[in-house]
């Protein structure tokens, strides 16, 4: 008899609270030796999961998705050992749990420290990136938690051949077998009882679009990690190097543009809009780039589109970018105070004063000077992958890895102290 969806995400809960009392035991080494067999077997069975990608592919180009969604859903031969390699990172990482962050002799010769432990058992709904399947993998195992993976209906195929892969790696290496779970129902329901599922599951996480994500902050009973909406700016202070400006913006919109890192919004100071704006705007539309600017901006590029208040709320996620001509710093920040995300935030300055006054005026996860926002990613900041990009307080904040994965609790060594 097949098994309702609420049958199935009970169990899957059930399986991965008693993985997770085993995974938190667990040597370093047997969890390097899992991880390494995990990103052998993506390169043993790349032609398999090029083989579901396709499909995902045909399917989202059918529906008419933009090409930059579709990048993110793309894999190739490349981006499978770009996994892979990850993988391998984040085995030759130092294993985080049981270390005693701090120890305290007390007056009464009490000795108290802290202690890194796994959450547990996390649970993760993300959207359209296959390669999210690999790094949550690898970076809960390394971080000792058993995890359940829900991804996004059009990338399908391709999430359940990379998870059984890696799954596979897990068995062989003795591993419980539900230490990685796929939810392969693309019924919604799934998403709606795993955010009921307190008693197995410790924390939810989810990456992806503004509607999943709110989605899940506003109806989960168990407790959530905000991740990712990035609503990022670039402010381009007085005293910029322009032809260092130019590099970053174009890198910051172009490179990748339907990922949460990509700059949304450029800011330009007032006093070097007229002999900044031109050239750079020329450049960015033989990239394909479309304009929306001020009226300001508009007065000095013509070509430019006149920009709505909306156009300054919106993560585009593709090759358009809005534009504001800002009389100072503090018009800046005011503007990134009322549009911005938390997300990543950037100044190009040669003023240090002005620097360091973004830096520490600015309400964000990063915050860059001289710097593309590109680099807020878990594989750039040396953590081999990342699970998402925290823009909450609480528990973790910026791109998350094996650390993040982690909570603490108490140890105490006495000598038959009694109060």
């Amino acid at each position: 008899m097949q098994k309702s969806t609420e049958e199935y995400m009970l169990e899957m809960g059930k399986k991965a609270k008693e993985a997770s009392r085993i995974l938190s035991n667990l040597g370093t080494d047997i969890k390097n030796k899992a991880l390494k067999n995990m990103a052998a077997n993506l390169i043993l069975d790349c032609d398999k999961i090029l083989s579901a990608n396709q499909k995902d592919v045909a399917a989202a180009m059918g529906k008419g998705i933009s090409e930059s969604l579709i990048d993110r859903l793309i894999l190739d031969k490349k981006r499978i050992e770009a996994m892979s390699k990850a993988i391998e990172t984040i085995a030759a990482l130092n294993d985080p749990i049981n270390d005693i962050l701090e120890m305290k002799h007390m007056p009464n010769d009490l000795r108290i420290g802290r202690m890194r432990v796994p959450l547990g058992v996390i649970g993760i709904i993300y959207e359209s990136r296959p390669n999210v399947t690999a790094d949550a993998s690898a970076l809960c195992l390394k971080s000792s938690n058993a995890v359940i993976l829900r991804g996004g209906s059009d990338a399908i195929n391709s999430n359940i051949e990379i998870a059984n892969s890696l799954k596979a790696a897990i068995i062989e290496s003795g591993l419980p077998e539900a230490t990685l779970q796929y939810v392969e129902t693309t019924d919604r329901a799934a998403v709606d009882i795993l955010m009921k599922l307190n008693d197995y599951i410790d924390v939810l996480i989810p990456r992806g679009g503004a509607a999943l994500i709110n989605n899940i902050v506003k109806n989960s009973s168990v407790p959530v990690i905000k991740t990712g909406v990035g609503n990022c700016h670039i402010f381009v202070d007085e005293s910029a190097d322009f032809k260092m400006a130019e590099d970053i913006i174009v890198n910051s919109k172009t490179q990748k543009p339907g990922v949460c890192n990509a700059m949304e919004t450029l800011l330009v100071h007032e006093k070097i809009a007229a002999s900044f704006l031109p050239s750079l705007c020329q450049k960015l539309h033989s990239l394909s780039v479309e304009l929306r600017g001020c009226a300001n901006c508009k007065s000095i590029v013509s070509t430019v589109n006149l920009a709505t208040e909306e156009d300054y709320e919106t993560e585009f996620l593709d090759l358009i970018l809005a534009i504001k001509v800002v009389p100072s710093l503090e018009a800046a920040m005011e503007h990134i105070y009322k549009y911005g995300t938390n997300h990543s935030e950037a100044i190009i300055t040669n003023n240090y004063i002005n620097s360091q006054r973004f830096l520490k005026e600015v309400d964000a996860a990063a915050v860059y000077v001289n710097a593309s926002t590109r680099f807020t990613d878990g594989s750039e900041f040396g953590f081999g992958g990342e699970i998402g990009i925290s823009t909450q307080k609480l528990h973790a904040r910026g791109p998350m890895g094996v650390n993040e994965l982690t909570t603490t609790k108490y140890v105490i060594y006495g000598e038959g102290q009694i109060r």
